[in-house]
């Protein structure tokens, strides 16, 4: 009778995973896991160096420089791992959890850039059209050459912004980071993040000067919001609209938005920074980034929230070739397309933050892994946002590489070096 009992415990004893905190957690039975799920061993990771891969990371956030964090590796498909670890509320003691929602940032643009392929694809979208025609109001771009804010030297640009220039980050458009510099201070003037549309953020943006020429080099910046409008003028509908129709109920991604439902909100993690005394403090969120419905606009570049599980079926879509669960999304070319390095048309194949990756139509592309802090792999293609939110995708090793922290300033303590260091270091199949 014993041996009976066990054996009908048996499926589910092997659907048990024992986590490197002393947790058990039944995801090989979770109905509600965003792709299958695998043991690390079936996917080709060391259990023992994916725990290692925790330890470094928990450290973290038990020494107190971090809040918490939501990590996901996926390979051929299947979940190898996914872990919560530490608080998305400090005050209220609130545990990240595995659906915990979180402000995405910069990690939106792949999404936005996937949008405007969408339309690409449907010939609705010419990559080499001049921005002004499909928003009039940024004709006849001026690029600064000096002066101050209150007298800058402009001279005219001698080409079109394009479509492909706003993909790349290659128009000249820039971001204020906070600098003292002419430019800067113009943006800083313009308040574009307070902007109550998109129309709106236009009309701030078409009395900006450029950084430089058009297509001469990477410079990163609110291209991807000003895409944003054009999806909107080429479609006929808002942007999160068009993306929920094409892109994130297709992909079943329901915690993907512009905002964050009523009902959702407890599931929401703040975002912390550390104080002059070294103590996590809540952050103030980036105004195009509210989470409230009717705040706002939506910022292609910067507003969207998500799920470790929701980002990863769409990272998962982009490494199957533009499909998942036979909803196809883009062709396969395309999505080839879009990862390649673009800025092989400028005069430095890297853009600005690294020397080892290029840019495609959206993410950045790994293109001489010796000159990378990390291990990867040639191709693989990926962003970041500035809470410190990290996707990677690996075509030649098949992974999904997902890292949800809400931290300022981005990358503080590395999480991005450790956390790549570690997967790639537990892979052994």
């Amino acid at each position: 009778m014993r041996i009976a009992r066990l054996l009908l415990l048996l499926p589910v004893l092997g659907s048990l995973l024992f986590l490197a905190d002393g947790r058990l957690a039944q995801i090989r039975a979770d109905e509600a896991a965003p792709l299958p799920v695998a043991t690390a061993q079936e996917a080709g990771f060391a259990a023992d160096r994916l725990d290692r891969l925790h330890e470094t990371l928990r450290r973290l956030v038990d020494e107190g420089k971090c809040s918490g964090y939501v990590t996901l590796l996926a390979r051929q498909g299947r979940i190898a791992d996914w872990r919560a670890y530490g608080y998305r509320d400090l005050a209220a003691r609130a545990p990240m959890e595995k659906d915990t929602i979180v402000r995405m940032y910069s990690n939106s643009k792949l999404i936005t850039s996937v949008g405007a392929m969408i339309l690409f694809e449907e010939n609705r979208l010419d990559l080499d059209a001049p921005i002004e025609t499909y928003l009039p109001q940024l004709a006849k771009r001026k690029v600064l050459k000096g002066g101050t804010p209150e007298s800058p030297e402009l001279i005219d640009a001698r080409q079109p912004v394009t479509v492909r220039h706003l993909l790349t980050h290659t128009a000249g458009f820039i971001y204020d980071f906070g600098g003292n510099d002419t430019l800067s201070r113009l943006y800083r003037q313009a308040a574009l993040m307070d902007a109550k549309s998109l129309e709106d953020f236009v009309e701030r943006a078409a009395k900006l000067p450029l950084s430089h020429q058009p297509g001469a080099e990477f410079r990163y910046g609110i291209n991807t919001d000003l895409l944003g409008a054009i999806i909107e003028k080429v479609s006929g509908k808002n942007l999160e609209t068009f993306l929920q129709e094409r892109l994130l109920r297709p992909l079943r991604m329901p915690d993907t938005s512009f905002d964050v439902a009523p009902e959702k909100m407890s599931r929401l993690a703040k975002v912390y920074q550390r104080d002059k005394s070294g103590k996590l403090v809540e952050a103030e969120a980036v105004s195009s980034s509210f989470a409230e419905p009717g705040r706002g606009f939506p910022s292609g570049g910067g507003g969207m929230f998500s799920t470790a599980g929701d980002y990863a079926r769409f990272a998962q879509m982009l490494l199957n070739g533009g499909q998942l669960d036979e909803v196809r999304i883009l062709g396969r070319k395309t999505v080839e397309y879009m990862t390649l390095n673009h800025l092989g048309r400028t005069s430095k194949p890297t853009h600005q933050f690294s020397e080892s990756r290029g840019f495609g139509l959206g993410a950045e592309v790994m293109i001489d892994v010796a000159k990378s802090p990390t291990m990867g792999s040639p191709g693989q293609f990926g962003w970041y946002g500035a809470a410190t939110t990290y996707c990677q995708v690996d075509p030649q090793e098949d992974i999904v590489a997902i890292a949800l922290f809400q931290h300022f300033p981005m990358n503080e303590p590395k999480v991005f070096e450790r956390f790549a260091t570690a997967y790639y270091a537990a892979l052994v199949d």
